[in-house]
């Protein structure tokens, strides 16, 4: 349910009493208290779970003190919200046929202040934790909504640090991953934009290499293997090109977080959901943070959670 004192809890309830996930049944790891009021079983081991019942809290070694959960990041906040991602993978490696086995993941907003507060400072966030804990070799932080699907080569680093980690091999794994997401989407053809790091894509050298020297390759090199992309383009238009119904590209590459970032959220920001490519499980989340400042106030939009709820339990049942 992601850091008990956010706006996860209660957008997961309103996603789910409005029957989000009724095609699915769901198991919800973090302190029930964090819910309010519910009429959901509460179990306090993964055995108890029963696989006759839609909706199951499993409230397991939380931490839960009894005590209000904080509108602001904590140690305490962050020590929940980490242990449950934990839970939850666990879940994915229980055995077949197990009431509580995991074929999806679906995570609330952290904090990762809070995450840092706890001490859990080796991970920027769900992307990276998952993506060690699942042994993924390559993955890739994505997002899906009506008019625009995106992914990153680059998340959660500084800006300044983008240029010098970029690479050919990395530009051309998230294509790879980019292409694979369409066609579990349903696009059988995916048509690929891949934006330039510089403004103009470069302007030919002009106001910087990197476009010509590490995108361009990998761009032909994806193109000889079959794909449909272009690229290096202009990061002000591509997004723009790629908006959906009837875009030029079905998909949009970003070199960096923000690149992709603001476009969607100024066309979906009730309705994007995060993505995590590359795991081997899907791995879906609201676009949006934990919002703090109006937790507890019953305001929070619940759209982007129950767009995740959806896509992850298409994805987990699509071939």
């Amino acid at each position: 349910m992601g850091d008990p004192g956010g706006i996860g809890p209660e957008v997961l309830c309103t996603a789910l009493r409005a029957g989000a996930a009724n095609d699915a049944r769901v198991i919800l790891y973090g302190p029930s208290r964090a819910l309010g009021s519910h009429d959901w079983p509460v179990v306090h081991d993964i055995d108890a779970v029963e696989p006759t019942e839609p909706i199951t809290i499993c409230q397991l070694d939380d931490g839960d003190d009894g005590q209000p959960f904080d509108h602001q990041p904590t140690a305490r906040g962050g020590a929940i919200s980490y242990q449950q991602v934990l839970h939850a993978i666990d879940a994915t490696r229980l055995p077949e046929g197990h009431p509580a086995r995991a074929h999806a993941i679906c995570t609330g907003p952290i904090s990762k202040a809070a995450w840092v507060a706890a001490g859990h400072d080796r991970h920027l966030g769900h992307t990276e934790l998952l993506a060690e804990r699942l042994g993924a070799s390559r993955h890739a932080m994505a997002f899906v909504s009506p008019p625009l699907l995106v992914a990153l080569v680059t998340a959660h680093i500084p800006l300044r640090e983008v240029a010098r980690s970029i690479t050919a091999e990395r530009v051309g794994e998230v294509i790879e991953l980019a292409a694979g997401l369409c066609r579990r989407l349903g696009i059988a053809h995916p048509r690929l934009g891949v934006a330039g790091i510089n403004p103009h894509a470069g302007e030919g050298g002009a106001l910087g290499d990197e476009d010509q020297a590490v995108i361009a390759p990998a761009v032909a090199a994806a193109r000889a293997a079959g794909l449909d992309v272009e690229g290096p383009l202009p990061g002000d238009t591509v997004f723009r090109d790629a908006r959906r119904p009837g875009g030029r590209y079905d998909i949009v590459v970003a070199i960096y977080h923000d690149q992709a970032l603001a476009p969607l959220k100024l066309v979906a920001f009730d309705s994007a959901v995060n993505i995590t490519l590359g795991l081997g499980v899907p791995r879906t989340s609201p676009d949006h943070g934990t919002a703090f400042g109006i937790a507890g106030r019953g305001v929070a939009d619940a759209g982007s959670m129950a767009a995740a709820l959806k896509l992850a339990i298409r994805l987990a049942t699509s071939p």
